[in-house]
């Protein structure tokens, strides 16, 4: 006797026909959408490259290699709602790449690069509306929605992340008892001196609580509602655990009698804790989820065009899309053409004991040179590139720099950056329209208008003086020496060098 398998049974003829023929559909769609992608790729390069090269080397943003795959993941779990739609290209959608270009423009001339990156995001969904059409892209609104996390942003709320830190800290030590004095970010106990870095402002954990919060929310609930609360939380609890192991490390230093005792293992702490946190979150959530599948529905009958019609209403979208989203890069090349490169200005640095002066801008001191450069820019020079310069004369910031504020004269400040390990110091400032201007929107906002010839006559300049140490790493000067000697230095210019690069960017000056 031989055993008789049961015949599978064959899905309905009319299920079958229906999924084939809205496959069918896509393709005359996909070839188009494929070449726009490539082209837009290489039309927006630069942000793409400086997404990747932030993934790389910031271990806030390590999780950006994973966000494309957990889309792409997302749209393969959502693909039986495909099979009930099909492309319908509205180029007329493509127009909404104007206000995503114009931001891009914007951002661009300010020197935002995440504005760039979030403009050539929207350029992007411009794209996928005009070929594929709306209802495809809300089918798809989850993973589309999750690109997002490709950009690295939330750097500018780091000030504000190491303010709440510090002030969870000082309040948590006021209920202990503990002796303590708290200056700005700076806690000393008497077991040691603690500094609320960058790095210890917990951007690292809201951003990785974000994506995963995000994650958590597309697949464990449907409701709006119960998204936004999952949302609200990913923000709200990293930011006050944060303050919390910040708080534990500094208890811990306390109870082994020395701040230096945590050092070596904090960040380890903390990503112990921050993982501790998450789990608990996630057990927290799981009894309100709403994962079940949902009853399925009807797809209402669509109005398809022509299947001879949809290459070319694909082609047009496509084409309109991308002709409107270059139309910011052109302009942006025309402005910087016409800006020209900055010029460097002649300084004078006073030597303070134990320095003499080694060169008009250089002074040569016990174990250090201290040098200082200024740079001119255009009055139309794009954001962009003072900013990029002020980051090349730091020496590549780090979010675990320690930073210290120098007096120069008139109520303002230097800003001077010192690495771990005590490589070396610098300091960077930037006047416009011959006042100290800072890095925010303001400033920033102020020197775009001036490349539409909306705003004053005057120029950005840059002061940058650094630090570098005689001899070979291990020897010589140690940090605190580091910082006593530039710290010297700085207070011996005055405002000396602040009056000198107000003169060169106030408007109507000499060139330098």
């Amino acid at each position: 006797m031989t055993a008789q398998v049961p015949a599978r049974p064959a899905p309905p003829p009319a299920a079958t026909g229906q999924a084939a023929a809205s496959w069918q559909g896509w393709g005359p769609a996909l070839p188009v959408l494929a070449l726009g992608l490539a082209l837009l790729g290489l039309l927006f390069r630069a942000e793409a490259a400086a997404a990747v090269h932030t993934w790389t080397i910031s271990t806030a943003y390590n999780h950006g290699w994973l966000v494309l795959p957990i889309a792409l993941w997302l749209g393969w779990a959502r693909r039986e709602r495909l099979l009930a739609l099909a492309p319908r290209p509205a180029p007329a959608l493509a127009l909404l790449a104007v206000p995503a270009g114009l931001a891009w423009l914007a951002a661009e001339r300010m020197g935002i690069m995440e504005g760039r990156q979030f403009a050539a995001l929207g350029v992007l969904y411009a794209l996928l509306l005009a070929v594929l059409g709306w209802r495809v892209c809300r089918a798809m609104a989850a993973p589309l929605a999750y690109l997002v996390f490709l950009v690295p942003f939330g750097a500018f709320a780091v000030p504000l992340l190491q303010a709440i830190t510090a002030g969870i800290v000082e309040f948590g030590l006021s209920l202990t008892g503990i002796p303590h004095y708290v200056d700005a970010l700076i806690i000393e106990i008497p077991e040691g001196t603690f500094y609320v870095a960058e790095a210890c402002a917990g951007l690292r954990f809201i951003i990785a609580a974000l994506a995963f919060g995000a994650l958590y929310a597309l697949v464990m609930f449907r409701s709006p509602g119960r998204r936004l609360v999952v949302m609200a939380l990913a923000v709200a609890v990293p930011i006050l655990a944060n303050g919390l192991r910040a708080l534990g490390l500094v208890l811990l230093g306390h109870y082994q009698g020395s701040a230096a005792a945590v050092e070596a293992d904090h960040v380890l702490y903390g990503w112990v804790f921050f993982s501790l946190v998450i789990l608990l979150l996630t057990l927290a959530g799981m009894p309100f989820r709403e994962d079940e599948p949902a009853a399925p529905g009807r797809a209402a009958p669509e109005r398809r065009p022509a299947p001879s019609a949809q290459p070319a209403l694909a082609a047009a979208g496509a084409g309109l899309a991308l002709v409107l989203a270059a139309s910011g890069p052109a302009v942006a090349a025309l402005l910087d053409r016409r800006a020209g490169p900055p010029q460097t200005a002649a300084v004078r640095l006073v030597a303070p004991l134990p320095c003499r002066a080694a060169a008009e801008d250089a002074l040569q001191c016990v174990g250090a040179t201290i040098s200082a450069r200024v740079l001119v820019f255009p009055a139309a020079a794009n954001w962009d590139a003072v900013a990029a310069a002020r980051r090349g004369a730091l020496g590549g910031m780090g979010d675990e720099d320690v930073t210290f504020d120098v007096p120069m004269g008139g109520g303002s400040a230097w800003r001077a950056r010192q690495p771990p390990g005590g490589r070396g110091l610098a300091a960077a400032a930037v006047w416009l329209d011959g006042k100290l201007a800072g890095d925010g929107l303001r400033s920033r906002a102020a020197q775009a208008l001036k490349a539409f010839g909306a705003g004053p006559g005057g120029r950005p300049v840059m002061v940058a003086v650094t630090l570098r140490p005689d001899g070979p790493p291990g020897d010589g000067m140690d940090a605190a020496r580091q910082r006593a000697l530039f710290q010297a230095v700085l207070e011996a210019q005055g405002d000396g060098l602040a009056a000198r690069a107000a003169t060169l960017s106030a408007s109507g000056r000499s060139d330098p």
